[in-house]
């Protein structure tokens, strides 16, 4: 790590009111890999789009076979170095708010509050028929007796929305479930799919908590996608200082004022234990 940049962003976060967003990349020391980066899975596969899961039964039974098994790996991960460091940051009262492209909790479970969580979050359901919203805890009970023959020990791969690859024969033997409340065969984990657009509430309540922010601290992201880059045009426009942290190159490296290329977990800690 260079220390001269480290020691300005320790400086730019000492100053406090900053802003957090943070992607897959902080996720991936906890097991979770992400799409893009280092370890990312996107050249393997897309992940589902709400146009295909919305219009095919099939595309359903797919997306809740994998996803039955891959939730395993979510609800094993363990917050890690750099989830501890933003909680330790937020209860230092350095941080403004914490925005997270992630779906895994993992920020909430390391002890941070108020967390925003920008794509949604895997441990809720919600039914595209009537509305109605469970935990994925229960979906995963009533999954797990609807197919108590199948045995999912040997899983190739997982993805950062908790999606496994499995066989097409795995596949065509899954029985899914229907909603307890309507029946209808349309439960979706409460996330945005790709081809979904983040609630425009949500996104202006993010805009608040930027523009009251003294400055924007990107954790692990690509920002390869519009609903985290957003926030780095709106920050740079409002002249608020941007700061990146992140395994290779960003979306965002030509609009930040401090670029670190380091892992993580090496790099927060030590914002957490630098003097204020």
């Amino acid at each position: 790590m260079d220390g001269v940049v480290t020691g300005r962003l320790a400086e730019l976060v000492g100053r406090g009111g900053v802003c957090v967003l943070s992607g897959a990349g902080l996720s991936t020391e906890s097991g979770i890999p992400d799409y893009r980066g280092p370890s990312g899975v996107l050249c393997a596969r897309l992940p589902m789009t709400i146009a295909e899961f919305r219009g095919s039964p099939e595309a359903r039974q797919r997306y809740w076979a994998r996803a039955h098994i891959g939730w395993r790996r979510i609800v094993a991960a363990r917050p890690n170095a750099g989830h501890r460091a933003v909680a330790a940051l937020q209860q230092a009262g350095v941080l403004r708010g914490i925005i997270t492209q992630n779906v895994d909790g993992l920020h909430q479970a390391a002890g941070a509050r108020d967390v925003v969580e920008l794509h949604g979050a895997l441990d809720r359901v919600v039914c595209l028929e009537c509305g109605a919203r469970g935990t994925r805890e229960a979906l995963d009970q009533r999954l797990h007796a609807a197919n108590p023959d199948l045995d999912w020990d040997e899983v190739a791969a997982s993805n950062p929305d908790g999606d496994a690859e499995l066989a097409e024969a795995q596949v065509a033997r899954f029985r899914l479930v229907g909603c307890e409340y309507c029946g209808a065969d349309m439960l979706k984990p409460d996330v945005v799919f790709f081809g979904e657009n983040v609630p425009r509430p949500r996104v202006q309540g993010c805009f608040e908590l930027l523009d009251a922010s003294t400055s924007l601290l990107v954790l692990g992201s690509s920002l390869m996608v519009m609903s985290g880059l957003r926030f780095v045009h709106r920050a740079q426009q409002a002249r608020i200082p941007v700061a990146i942290v992140n395994r290779g190159a960003t979306r965002g490296d030509p609009l930040a004022d401090i670029k670190v290329d380091a892992a993580l977990g090496e790099v927060l800690p030590t914002l957490a234990r630098a003097p204020a």
